[in-house]
């Protein structure tokens, strides 16, 4: 039995789909209010989409810090949330997706995982304060696994030891991947189906993660090429030349912006445009994660063409093409253009989207659970 603590993020929803998949899963949702520890109703749900048993739990706003963690000892409530749930609460494991559930992981009677999918210390909390829970979790648990190479080097910075840490990169579904590699774009789906070809696509959270700046240029020296952007974008960009940048593409009229779309549509997206574009920005705690929208684009057999604004993607060429500015991107899809957006890598694409899915990063976690000697 595994539990997976918590299951908020689309991607942890994904990954603890996978593993139920092959064992008992169990996702956890916390509902953190002031008033929190006043509450003690749990609720149970099923998602239909991934497929996935989670129960929803009340929990106090701020019960990871000092006065709240020492008065009302949170951690030990959640852990009787869990062992009631656990037929062998010492043989049941805990994997835990944030540092501030590390009093958690050291009660946890069985085997705990530190699952860590984003640099938490670049978030708006003080990076000292996440830096001691990183600690203390690593401390914790029994196998530790970040998304990519750059978190885990981090990791290993403050203390973690090398040899709990194995890497586990986002993902994509398996269903996502063709049996044969896709050599000409789908058609485009409702919403979209009218764009004159070729299409780029920009697929995922449209906001700090993105240089708008860079896309404005782009899209002003493309005029023969249509835009898709295809997810969400009422997430707030602090810097303003960005935030500027982004409105002015949405209003030129030179691209179509879908508005959010569930994770399991987009791969529609992904198959339909004729090169995706990762027009990522140079910052954390995007720089050092692991690129979801990189995945799903990696499935779809397309030409990719990215900035460097994402490490883990340093190391993906000739999957993609990396490019520095303007100039680059814009010589980088007219190529694509003269080619007829074939760039002759759709089956090594294929073949290696084989291995990158949730249920093949599933597996390899289970079989590091399964090496722990306790």
């Amino acid at each position: 039995m595994l539990h997976v603590l918590d299951v908020r993020a689309i991607w942890l929803k994904e990954f603890a789909s996978a593993l139920a998949r092959i064992t008992p899963t169990l996702g956890w949702i916390p509902e953190i209010s002031a008033v929190g520890a006043l509450h003690s109703r749990e609720r149970s749900d099923s998602l239909a989409d991934p497929k996935l048993n989670i129960r929803r739990f009340p929990l106090q706003r701020g019960f990871a810090r000092a006065p709240v963690s020492a008065a009302l000892r949170p951690a030990s409530k959640i852990n009787r949330r869990l062992a009631a749930q656990s037929q062998e609460p010492s043989r049941a494991v805990l994997v835990c997706s944030s540092p501030h559930y590390a009093d958690v992981a050291r009660e946890w009677p069985g085997p705990s995982v530190y699952y860590v999918t984003d640099l938490f210390a670049a978030y708006g909390e003080k990076p000292a304060r996440i830096e001691a829970l990183d600690r203390r979790m690593c401390a914790a648990a029994d196998l530790v696994c970040p998304n990519s190479k750059r978190i885990a080097e981090y990791l290993i910075s403050i203390g973690c030891s090398e040899t709990k840490i194995v890497v586990i990169p986002n993902a994509t579904r398996a269903e996502n991947v063709s049996d044969s590699p896709i050599l000409s774009p789908d058609p485009l789906p409702e919403g979209a189906a009218d764009l004159p070809r070729p299409v780029a696509g920009v697929i995922g959270n449209l906001a700090e993660n993105i240089d708008w700046v860079l896309m404005s240029e782009v899209i002003g020296r493309t005029p023969w090429l249509s835009w898709l952007f295809v997810g969400p974008t009422d997430m707030r960009i602090a810097d303003r030349t960005q935030r500027q940048a982004r409105l002015a593409v949405m209003q030129s009229g030179r691209a179509r912006f879908t508005g959010y779309r569930p994770y399991g549509s987009l791969r529609d997206y992904a198959r339909a445009v004729d090169v995706a574009v990762l027009p990522y920005r140079k910052r954390e705690p995007t720089y050092s994660g692991s690129s979801t929208r990189f995945y799903e684009h990696l499935a779809a057999c397309r030409p990719i063409v990215s900035t460097r604004g994402f490490e883990e993607l340093l190391s993906k060429e000739p999957l993609l093409r990396l490019v520095d500015g303007t100039a680059e991107m814009v010589d980088s899809l007219e190529h694509l253009r003269e080619s007829g957006f074939k760039d002759g890598l759709e089956q090594r694409r294929c073949d290696q989207s084989r291995g990158e899915t949730w249920e093949a990063r599933a597996r390899v976690m289970l079989d590091q659970i399964g090496k722990l000697s306790l």
